[in-house]
């Protein structure tokens, strides 16, 4: 490392801070606000030099919620960024103090990190030297706005890069517009008029023109107009860009629909114009193509198409290929593009048996099979997700998780030998591989299930795994919960597992008081400061999976959720007197709706949930048709329109049901909520009051999506005092009163 950079550096790894007899604490709030996590922000190519990101809670507070819909904002994300040796474990901080950042990507030569700054309200491009340990801002040549997303890519030749730049009327066109739907002083929205208004707004900010910046000079020479650019790629030579073109037509309710998509290929030769390589239209392709340019494949409904710029049509490559699965199963194989091979001529593809390498004109040869032999077993085999092809051609690194218990880790694919190696298998959270393009050497995040994770590095075939940073060794004298997988069955006798997080200091034999946080499905463990919080209070955490019914989606959580506290209860691990359940969001739905099932918790909380998916359709009018979507085809599960199926919005709508509720209710909102407007959450309080029920209603008028949490710091510490206060109470109460009555 250069000795500029080792004058600074920064030691993560130390020794424990808890000396033999110290006592041990529990979790608080402080803690959830201090814990530091690590990203890898970018690699090189042999994943020796990491851009490392380093952030708490804290650096992403103070959003300003109500900004939400202005495309000018840019909202806080602050985070330290330190450049690492994953060879020897050196680093330096590239900034003194915590910045926000942004698309964070490594010359090809390794010597240079290119990112986006955002300073005092200016985007700026920005170049960090490995060697000098000097960053420099790259001043554009003519002065032009750096957007704030979108592309940041090297060329091949290290000489320049490819952004995205916003035109020189872009802002004050963003603003008018947005101030005009925000501010009025009079709004007219008409059906007559293609997009909901604020559509039109928010499709502001996806314009974006496409240039080359010049590093030496700052020269910019724009390649691509103004417009929505998806799926941009550089070839591998430099050769030439390709691209796509999303150009929305009018609002849609109908997924699929609403936005006309146009493929290019712009050779860099000074003076080429754009060749447009397959026909526009709605229906959206994803093209992956060869390294060489010479054509790319996508995938529908199955088979896969290859499409050569030239060519009036698409091949399909898997036509003949998609015969039935087993004798006994006349379900076709369909086949998935994961990755092209290092050399460009060979398509790793993905079926529902394993994965097949296949020339453009070859037939798919299997050559990694899954376990089993029927789509059942397929489907329980552990699952696979490919992260690296090294440049050689040999090797496959993949992921690979269980799915009935938790073993994950990493494999290796032989493809010369046909054979799998398990490089490490164990009950630890793996996440965010890094693997060098020649199998040289892994980089990834480690922890055991309950602690956050740290960095770690391997040699290619694990060998010399070494963690690599030790972020919140302070942790060391806190007494943590430990987390277990539960498997159970709901009343339907559908299989499912939650994750239950011991209280601090559990004691094998002894009923505690019992905390279900639900949302949709839950299997793998992790740091979880909000289960961290709650079990220091000496309760069980459950997280609880449900099985939700397309139609029939409120029957879900009363089904799955009581099934499995009973679960724990049938072991003697419960206090069935002392139960709470919250959500957020969809889960803080969850709990209203629940609750007006049954009467068996002690207390409820509502995290800036609906009540009334009737209202809630046009409440959150910045998110424009979402809320639609989310009802007829989506996360609600319905299955329906209002107008269809009236009876389903009636009974999945909490507030309508209100008069059933003897549970105590907390409801927690942010007034800039724009995802679940506060209004929505609003109307259970007027109903319990209206029914003499008993409800707190608390809103946060600096937070959003999230209540005190997405708030500033004073918000987050009151919301984790109410929750905890609100529990505590209910428990204590439910106690007295079953006492009392016993």
């Amino acid at each position: 490392m250069h000795r500029s950079l080792l004058l600074f550096a920064v030691v993560f790894l130390a020794f424990p801070s808890v000396l033999p007899g110290q006592s041990m604490r529990t979790f608080t709030v402080d803690d959830a606000l201090n814990v530091k996590s690590a990203s890898v922000a970018a690699a090189t190519d042999d994943a020796r030099w990491l851009a490392i990101t380093l952030s708490t809670p804290r650096g992403r507070m103070g959003t300003d919620h109500f900004r939400f819909g202005d495309p000018t904002y840019v909202s806080p994300s602050q985070a330290e960024l330190i450049v690492m040796d994953a060879q020897t474990g050196e680093s330096a901080p590239v900034f003194r103090d915590a910045e926000q950042v942004q698309s964070l990507s490594w010359s090809p030569d390794g010597e240079r990190l290119a990112f986006r700054r955002y300073v005092d309200g200016v985007v700026r491009l920005e170049v960090f030297d490995r060697n000098s340990g000097r960053v420099e801002t790259v001043r554009l040549q003519p002065d032009r706005e750096l957007a704030w997303g979108g592309q940041l890519t090297w060329f091949p030749d290290g000489r320049g890069l490819l952004v995205s730049l916003r035109t020189p009327t872009w802002a004050q066109a963003a603003k008018a517009a947005y101030e005009a739907m925000e501010f009025g002083p009079i709004v007219v929205q008409d059906s007559s008029e293609p997009f909901l208004s604020w559509d039109a707004v928010r499709n502001r900010g996806a314009l974006m023109e496409l240039a080359r910046v010049d590093l030496e000079d700052g020269s910019v020479t724009v390649m691509a107009p103004e417009a929505s650019y998806q799926d941009v790629r550089i070839a591998e030579d430099g050769s030439h860009l390709t691209y796509t073109q999303a150009t929305p037509l009018r609002t849609s309710y109908e997924r699929g629909e609403g936005t006309e998509y146009a493929y290019f290929k712009l050779d860099m030769a000074e003076g080429s114009e754009p060749m447009e390589v397959m026909e526009k239209g709605e229906r959206r392709v994803r093209p992956n193509w060869k390294p060489d340019g010479s054509g790319f494949v996508f995938s529908r409904e199955g088979d896969l198409f290859f499409k050569s710029p030239e060519a009036d049509s698409a091949r399909n490559l898997t036509e003949e290929f998609r015969v039935p699965l087993t004798e006994a199963d006349s379900t076709k194989r369909s086949f998935s593009l994961d990755r092209w091979h290092p050399d460009g001529n060979t398509m790793l593809l993905r079926a529902q048996d394993g994965y097949y390498l296949m020339g453009l004109d070859e037939e798919p040869e299997l050559v990694w099979p899954f376990p089993g032999d029927t789509r059942k077993e397929w489907g329980e085999a552990p699952r696979l997700s490919v992260l690296q092809w090294t440049d050689d051609g040999r090797y496959l690194y993949a992921s690979r998780a269980a799915r009935d218990h938790w073993e994950r880790g990493l494999v290796r694919y032989d493809l010369e030998r046909s054979r799998e190696e398990v490089l490490v298998s164990d009950s630890d959270v793996y996440r965010s591989w890094n693997v060098a393009e020649d199998g040289s050497r892994v980089v990834f995040r480690r922890s055991d299930g309950d602690r956050p994770d740290e960095l770690w590095t391997a040699d290619g075939d694990f060998g010399n795994a070494t963690q690599i940073t030790d972020l919140n060794p302070w942790l060391d004298e806190v007494t943590l919960s430990k987390s277990q997988l539960i498997k159970y069955y709901d009343v339907d006798g559908e299989e499912l597992y939650g994750v239950l997080h011991l209280p601090a200091n559990y004691e094998e034999g002894k009923a505690y008081p019992l905390v279900a946080e639900i949302y949709e499905t839950f299997f793998d463990n992790g740091y979880s400061y909000s289960a961290q919080t709650l079990a220091a209070q000496g309760w069980m955490v459950l997280r609880p999976s449900v099985d939700l019914e397309i139609g029939f989606p409120g029957e879900a959580w009363m089904k799955g959720v009581t099934t499995a506290i009973n679960s724990l209860m049938d072991k003697g691990m419960v206090d069935g007197r002392q139960l709470g359940i919250h959500g957020t969001s969809y889960g803080g739905y969850a709990a209203s709706l629940i609750i007006t099932q049954t009467d068996r918790f002690a207390a409820a909380i509502n995290i800036s949930g609906k009540v009334n998916i009737i209202s809630f359709l046009g409440d959150s009018e910045k998110i424009t048709t979402r809320n639609y979507n989310a009802a007829e085809e989506g996360q609600d599960r319905l299955g329906a329109t209002l107008w269809e199926q009236p009876q389903k919005y009636w009974e999945h709508s909490a507030v309508v049901n209100a008069d059933r509720i003897t549970t105590p209710h907390l409801l927690l909102t942010g007034r800039g909520d724009w995802n679940v407007p506060d209004t929505n959450t609003r109307e259970m309080y007027y109903a319990l009051r209206r029914l003499g029920k008993e409800v707190v209603w608390v809103n946060y008028m600096r937070a959003g999506h999230g209540a005190g949490r997405a708030g500033i710091e004073e918000d987050y510490r009151d919301h984790w005092r109410r929750i905890v206060e609100w529990y505590d109470t209910h428990f204590k109460k439910a106690v007295e009163e079953d006492e009392k009555g016993g």
